[in-house]
């Protein structure tokens, strides 16, 4: 952001003055376009590398900006998470062995990140979603402290009405939950690739970006899970949508597309059709201060940074956004891809990158004009199956057809590419090898999603949700490092686990979250009935709100039952329930809540938040986690 001052143009007169230069800076590019000021005739490609940062459970650590001091990079800056950062690559000529070249580049870079990450017991994970992400790690605490962020948190909570986020995504299993910041977009990572065009054929280019987008991501989903439900293959398509969102719910039906989103129509001529529409459709968030001047500079020949509306650009997420730049003294336009998560490895990111490039070439050669070929309706259709289902959906292609994704890629899509990048001097071992890469996973069904819930799945299930989650991390993060293409992972190693050291350091890593409970107008008798079937000893109790009011216990029922044998057929919850039961937050530490138990002497917490049942723990939780960690300790002294 520079010096410059950032704000949620919350004042009248600050907006107006924004406002202003937004669209001082539309006229300036419309003059530069115009006057053949924008750079023609030079492809360029770059990219954007998001990481997780981890401690040595796999669990979020909040070091970014104690790292960004050591590293003194320009490549490297921040992101909205503490526990992210994200890597800038120097662009490249689109020639012989650029993407090679971008391979190694970005391996130094995040050998030099994770060398001094160690240093700060810190390690890097590449994938869309990091599985031991929790909603505790969420807080605005986690949230780098810059300005910029929360401008934006405050606007877009303003334009919600200050409603709390609802996420609900439904996938193999269902996720719905309440959140209070723009927090859930730092669940995500990427790696955004850049593909610079000429201004003349913007429209046309960016057309094909959003046909060949839905096949890219069908080939490289990589973050199905989501506080450990299995939901979309790229479960980060849903959640960035929703973890932005400013529109409010209203009693009609009334079209309002979301600010992250893929647009609702072909371009037809220009770049500036996608600005004006964002403009005319979507409210300023944030702003900066003195980025006026931009159409004078144009008509004195210069070129300017056009600021206001780079940052408004900014907080307008289109999965294929328009971008304006000025580099080496030439004014460029490029297309960034932003579908494609991080990771699973370096050669899976460029095998990606490389894949898209290839469909932005072959596309463009042999079909003039994609708009002849498909439909708008059909190209987002496809970009929202890929997104649910990955390799496993079926796609509509031109013509009408409709194969598996699988089938389409290997068949027409990767010939397609090949030839697009083989045209425009890629070295042909270069397209061989990423090409390849895209081959083997539609071959063999193997995407980095598809590789982690089959891991996933094979952990041992007596084992808590989190180790599970951690153990299943700690193995991608293993396998990054090795470097081979997911295709050519083993399966997951029965035995991750029992290496393992987990760490439960709040009662959100280990807590029961399938949790039965019962309303205080249900029975005693019934009570009894679901302990005996679930065996389990303590049963929280809810009113119609969903809130925590009450608490029955084993001892409790004992006790009724011995008093009043007879009567559990016709006695109430109420009348038998703790009414105000000890609970915990998620955040809680486990040896605040180990001393909580001890201390009123009870064998379960409830775990709260906003007044509501989140899970619970009891003396059998910390038993295993107790048993666990002996037993950890003892395997590292012997070995």
């Amino acid at each position: 952001m520079g010096e410059q001052k950032v704000s949620d143009v919350q004042d009248t007169l600050e907006r107006n003055l924004f406002e202003q230069s937004l669209l001082e800076d539309l006229q300036a590019l419309e003059e530069l376009i115009e006057g053949g000021r924008i750079e023609s005739g030079v492809r360029r490609i770059g990219a954007e590398q998001e990481v997780f940062l981890v401690d040595r459970h796999m669990h979020p650590a909040p070091r970014a900006m104690d790292l960004l001091e050591r590293i003194e990079d320009p490549h490297f800056t921040t992101e909205l998470g503490r526990f992210n950062l994200e890597i800038n690559l120097d662009p490249l000529r689109f020639q012989q062995g650029c993407l090679s070249t971008m391979e190694r580049e970005l391996n130094r870079l995040l050998l030099h990140l994770r060398s001094h990450a160690a240093g700060l017991n810190t390690e890097i994970v590449l994938l869309g979603i990091l599985p031991t992400l929790t909603p505790g790690d969420l807080t605005l605490d986690n949230m780098t402290p810059k300005e910029r962020y929360r401008a934006l948190n405050r606007a877009v909570r303003r334009l919600r009405g200050e409603r709390e986020y609802q996420l609900r995504i439904k996938g193999v299993d269902e996720l719905i939950l309440t959140h209070d910041s723009v927090m859930l977009e730092a669940c995500n990572t990427s790696f955004q690739v850049h593909f610079q065009v000429g201004a003349e054929e913007f429209a046309r280019l960016y057309n094909v970006a959003q046909v060949a987008t839905a096949p890219v991501l069908a080939a490289a989903t990589n973050s199905p899970l989501l506080f450990g439900r299995n939901l979309w293959r790229e479960t980060r398509i849903a959640l960035f949508q929703q973890a932005t969102d400013t529109r409010r719910v209203t009693g009609h039906v009334r079209r309002s597309p979301p600010r992250v989103g893929f647009g609702e129509r072909w371009v037809d001529g220009s770049i500036l059709e996608i600005f004006r529409e964002d403009i005319a459709r979507f409210r300023i968030l944030i702003g900066r201060s003195n980025c006026g001047g931009s159409l004078a500079a144009v008509r004195e020949g210069k070129l300017p940074e056009l600021t206001a509306l780079q940052s408004f650009n900014g907080t307008v997420y289109r999965w294929n956004r328009p971008c304006y730049g000025v580099h080496s003294g030439r004014a460029h336009l490029r297309i960034e891809n932003r579908v494609l998560p991080s990771g699973p490895t370096v050669i899976d990111e460029i095998a990606n990158g490389a894949f898209f490039f290839g469909l932005m070439c072959g596309i463009s050669d042999q079909f003039p004009d994609v708009r002849r070929e498909i439909s708008f309706q059909s190209v987002k259709s496809n970009f929202v199956a890929a997104a649910r289902l990955g390799l496993q959906t079926q796609l509509e292609w031109f013509g009408g057809v409709t194969l598996p994704a699988a089938q389409l890629i290997r068949e027409e899509l990767i010939p397609l590419a090949r030839e697009g990048l083989l045209k425009r001097g890629i070295l042909a071992e270069d397209v061989d090898r990423y090409l390849d890469v895209i081959a083997e996973r539609a071959a063999r069904h193997r995407t980095g999603s598809i590789w982690l819930l089959k891991a996933f799945a094979g952990m041992d299930t007596e084992y808590p949700l989190a180790e599970r989650l951690a153990a299943v991390t700690a193995l991608v993060a293993r396998n990054q490092k090795e470097g081979q293409p997911v295709h050519a992972w083993d399966e997951a190693d029965p035995d991750i686990q029992a290496s393992w050291k987990p760490g439960f350091q709040r009662v959100e890593q280990y807590m029961t979250t399938d949790v039965f409970t019962v309303s205080e107008s249900e029975t005693v008798h019934l009570v009894a009935n679901v302990m005996n079937w679930q065996r389990i000893r303590h049963i929280p109790v809810e009113n119609d709100q969903g809130e925590l009011i009450g608490l029955i216990s084993y001892r409790s029922l004992l006790r009724f039952f011995s008093r009043e044998p007879e009567a559990s057929k016709t006695t109430p919850v109420r009348e038998v329930m703790i009414t105000e039961p000890i609970t915990v937050s998620p955040e809680t530490s486990t040896l605040d809540a180990i001393d909580t138990m001890t201390e009123h002497r009870i064998g379960c917490l409830p775990v709260v938040q906003g007044g509501h049942l989140v899970g619970i723990i009891t003396e059998r939780d910390f038993m295993r986690v107790s048993r666990e960690l002996f037993r950890k300790q003892l395997q590292g002294e012997q070995d």
